[in-house]
């Protein structure tokens, strides 16, 4: 993995995981975390990525999070970690929807999915991944 994708992987980490409003911020957290950046390079980043602001928050989302949440929000209704798994319910016939657009939201913690009519499974690597994947699907209906 180059500098750059690195680069890229804490910038969609600090986002899902922080309300970052500025470029600056951004640049804060990179150089904390070791990388020598500008605020030009992070508002190319910026672009490539298709980061949005929030309407009513001001802070960035990545564009794969905004369609995740619109449809675990619109069509789960039960998110149940099970030992390594996370079994979603959906409203019959959006199950595969959901699991492509969960997989789109590179999620680091599923290694898989498995979707049917109304039903997802979620692989993550052990039960507290799966707790915590749970939590954070659980969180996008917020």
């Amino acid at each position: 993995m180059t500098r750059r994708d690195t680069r890229i992987d804490m910038i969609r980490e600090f986002v899902r995981t922080n309300r970052i409003k500025t470029q600056g911020e951004l640049v804060e957290l990179l150089t904390a975390r070791g990388f020598e950046v500008t605020q030009a390079t992070i508002s190319r980043d910026i672009t490539e990525m298709g980061l949005k602001k929030k309407q009513g928050g001001g802070y960035y989302v990545l564009p794969e999070d905004i369609f995740v949440r619109r449809m675990v929000k619109d069509l789960a209704y039960e998110i149940i970690p099970a030992q390594n798994l996370v079994v979603v319910k959906t409203l019959s016939g959006a199950a595969q929807g959901v699991a492509a657009a969960l997989d789109g939201a590179n999620l680091e913690s599923i290694i898989g999915s498995v979707a049917g009519d109304d039903t997802i499974m979620l692989i993550a690597a052990d039960n507290e991944q799966a707790k915590l994947l749970a939590q954070a699907i659980q969180s996008l209906k917020n």
